[in-house]
């Protein structure tokens, strides 16, 4: 489809743009004629087809093929891989921003495994499992405790409907629309930082309504100010989404959701533009993936292809977005007519006629039929001679990233460095700076400066970002002593400072979740825990699936991004209740699987640090780090008869007992309302002679990595069915702890009253909540009277 003509925006003839701007058509000269590329586009269709055919309702077959010969081109011709190690560090990455695409990526994996296992099979891994196998097609969006038959017998892999890396070659989980695009960023920021100029390229793939979300532009903000010049976009502009076949503007026509076009959004935000009108045609194509390498100007690069959704498939358009061809119907063998004529056999039916499976609906059947028609696939690569020139290309590609001998810059990032020291801080090797009790200071800055410890034996592992809130929320003591400025690739690469866009805790969240996925940095973003709890949950939990499965698929240990949900707590009171957010931790605290994410309540600042190095310890996705912002008084908990700081990395401990017995057992969670309870409740309680047992919880992720035998000696199950708690936060983080209806009916939280709290300074809205010292007194003595 031939793309109206359109010109960009006027800019202002004083501005200084670092990127440019190019129209790309073929031919290219001095190429092998024919492409083999020309007839592998055929059998690549055709298994798409075939794909969708068997596993009906489960992909996007439209998107798959009017991307697949960009992608294609990449990964014969283009990308710098070794088909025997999928997760080499020094490799490019194809990053499928667009998940929907599955079906697409799944397709191309396995194709070229076949040609190397017919052509050249000492190239592939002796292990399978780090293998996408032809057979392995038949996992596809089937449950790992579930396959059918065939595909158990074929020993295949199960593949998720959207990219993971349980998959070989996949580095990171995407599927939520922009957060594909955020993580790619971030992977290709810690690339660059780690390896230098000469460092892997990362090739994310893309379409005009993937890059609709505002995280999208986001990031897009974030990569071009960095000047990230190792990320290539390419974007699939088809016009076509679910419910639109116009969605951006083209020429003079508006669209239906969006008023630029994915050249233009690439370009206003500074990043090379390299437009293909025919993004069908293979020599344009290769021209301008080869420029692309070429650009030497500091600036990320988009290559945009106009193609058409569903190209050559009989279905096209949004019509072909999640549906295609009904059950071996005559429109599937119509688009798999090239492939029967390459392979000389004829496809299966599975629609209950000449002997099919009842209609599809007996799912053994239709599995073996879909083996069947793989085999056709098989053959037709082995007679047709595709799978010897094609596996000469994939060794090619081995044989260039071994001449670029990409190694590490010297003093890259060395995060397992820092996580080594986290882990002699965690269990008392090593010791934390302290500060002197009657001192004041914040837990913000504590956890900052323990951040800057780390990064300093991490080599600068600590990339550091907020949303416009650095030394607010003290995130910038963590990158203090490095270069000052934000970082960029090549103007400032010494700085540990990232600029994500600005206030951007979506994005964000998702670049700080690419650069994790990297290995070798402690990724740290901060913003008021009232946003980037909820912001940044999407990508938090992607982050957690992908490092999850590759861990269980290649046993690459995890390496944490950190979030500082700053300001959290009522006391930040001065900005209202928009600001102090009570159920920002609800939203993340017991809601990842067990050890994935662990979230942070620590309530003075001699926990803050030794929290952290506990949590970095049990090497999750994510921590998240719930602080506070006004400076607090330094306790000196050995005169005021309370447990040691290092009890907290139990996650819940016994803080203080008054008195013999158990009259009122109290739970407590926020720093708001345990430094209300110790300087104010406590005293009272004391001269009542009310025997009181104060527990706090610091972390519930690290009491649930306990051994149960150590949970039920630290917190005993009786304790719960007569405890009553106390929290800064919400109800349900209490529900855990408190058993029993009259414990939970006395307990104390912000929205007792039913509504939220006013502005003002943090002593009257802690007052204003009821959460205030003599508040709990009460509280406690109402509780007893029962």
């Amino acid at each position: 489809m031939a793309a109206a003509k359109w010109r960009f925006p006027v800019h202002h003839p004083s501005m200084k743009r670092r990127s440019c701007y190019e129209e790309v058509r073929g031919p290219v000269p001095e190429r092998e004629s024919p492409d083999p590329l020309e007839r592998f586009d055929s059998v690549y269709r055709g298994l798409v087809a075939l794909l969708f055919n068997h596993v009906p309702l489960s992909g996007h077959p439209g998107g798959s093929l009017s991307a697949g010969r960009f992608m294609e081109t990449l990964l014969f011709r283009i990308m710098d891989t070794d088909v025997g190690a999928p997760d080499r560090g020094d490799a490019d990455v194809l990053s499928l921003a667009a998940g929907h695409k599955a079906l697409g990526l799944y397709a191309l994996l396995a194709l070229r495994d076949e040609v190397v296992r017919a052509a050249l099979p000492s190239l592939l891994p002796a292990d399978e499992r780090q293998r996408v196998r032809l057979e392995d097609l038949l996992g596809f969006r089937k449950n790992p405790r579930f396959l059918p038959g065939p595909a158990a017998a074929a020993r295949s892999r199960s593949l998720d409907g959207h990219p993971t890396p349980a998959t070989p070659f996949v580095r990171l989980a995407t599927g939520a629309s922009g957060v594909g695009l955020a993580s790619s960023v971030g992977l290709a920021l810690a690339a660059r930082d780690h390896y230098g100029p000469h460092c892997p390229r990362i090739h994310v793939v893309e379409g005009e309504g993937g890059l609709t979300p505002g995280r999208a532009s986001e990031a897009l903000a974030a990569a071009g100010t960095m000047g990230i010049d190792n990320l290539l976009l390419h974007v699939d502009w088809n016009q076509s989404s679910i419910d639109s076949d116009h969605v951006c503007r083209e020429g003079p026509d508006p669209g239906d959701y969006v008023q630029w076009n994915p050249a233009e959004l690439a370009w206003f935000h500074d990043w090379n533009v390299l437009y293909v009108p025919d993004g069908h045609d293979l020599a344009s194509i290769r021209l301008a993936q080869e420029r692309a390498l070429a650009m030497d100007n500091g600036q990320p690069t988009a290559i945009v292809y106009r193609t058409t959704k569903g190209w050559r498939y009989g279905v096209q358009g949004r019509a072909s977005h999640g549906a295609g061809h009904p059950l071996c119907s005559p429109g599937f063998y119509a688009a798999v007519e090239e492939l029967a004529s390459l392979s000389g056999e004829a496809f299966p039916r599975c629609d209950g006629n000449a002997g099919g499976c009842s209609n599809g609906t007996d799912a053994e059947c239709v599995a073996q039929c879909f083996l069947k028609g793989l085999l056709v696939v098989r053959t037709a690569l082995e007679r047709s001679g595709i799978a010897q020139a094609l596996a000469r290309c994939v060794a090619a590609a081995a044989s260039r990233l071994e001449a670029r001998s990409r190694a590490p810059r010297p003093g890259a990032p060395d995060a397992d460095a820092a996580l080594a020291a986290a882990r002699d801080v965690a269990t008392g090797v090593r010791t934390l700076p302290e500060a002197r009790p009657g001192t004041r200071r914040t837990l913000r800055s504590a956890l900052g400066e323990t951040l800057n410890v780390l990064g300093r034996e991490g080599k600068g592992c600590v990339l550091a970002a907020a949303a416009d809130l650095l030394d607010s929320t003290s995130v910038s003591e963590a990158t203090r002593g490095w270069p000052a400025g934000f970082f960029h690739a090549r103007r400032n690469p010494g700085s540990r400072t990232l600029s994500t866009g600005g206030i951007c805790e979506d994005a964000m969240t998702g670049i700080l979740s690419g650069v994790s996925a990297f290995g070798k940095h402690l990724a740290v973003g901060a913003s008021y825990g009232a946003f980037l709890a909820p912001l940044g949950h999407i990508a938090t939990r992607l982050h957690a699936i992908g490092a999850l499965a590759r861990e269980e698929r290649a046993a690459v240990p995890r390496v944490p991004m950190v979030l500082v949900c700053g300001h959290a707590g009522l006391k930040t009171g001065e900005d209202g209740p928009t600001h102090a957010d009570p159920q920002s931790l609800q939203l993340l605290q017991e809601n990842f699987p067990r050890g994935t994410v662990v979230t942070l309540t620590p309530w003075e600042p001699a926990e803050v640090g030794l929290l952290l190095c506990a949590a970095l310890l049990a090497r999750p996705a994510a921590v998240a780090a719930f602080v506070t912002r006004p400076p607090e008084e330094v306790l000196d908990r050995v005169a005021l008869g309370l447990a040691p700081a290092h009890a907290s990395t139990n996650g819940v401990y016994l803080l203080a007992r008054v008195g013999d017995g158990h009259d009122a057992t109290v739970v407590l969670q926020g720093s708001e309302v345990a430094y209300a309870f110790v300087q104010e409740a406590l005293p009272e309680l004391v001269r009542q002679r009310i025997r009181v047992t104060a527990y706090y919880v610091a972390s519930v992720e690290l009491f649930d990595l306990l051994p149960p035998q150590r949970q039920e000696a630290i917190f005993p199950e009786a304790a719960r069915v007569r405890a009553m708690g106390i929290t800064g936060f919400t109800m349900p983080t209490l529900y855990r702890w408190v058993c029993s209806h009259r414990g939970r009916q006395h307990s104390l939280h912000p929205f007792r009253e039913g509504h939220y709290m006013g502005s003002g300074p943090a002593r009257d809205v802690v007052a204003q909540a009821g959460l205030d010292g003599a508040s709990q007194v009460r509280a406690i003595q109402e509780f007893l009277r029962g």
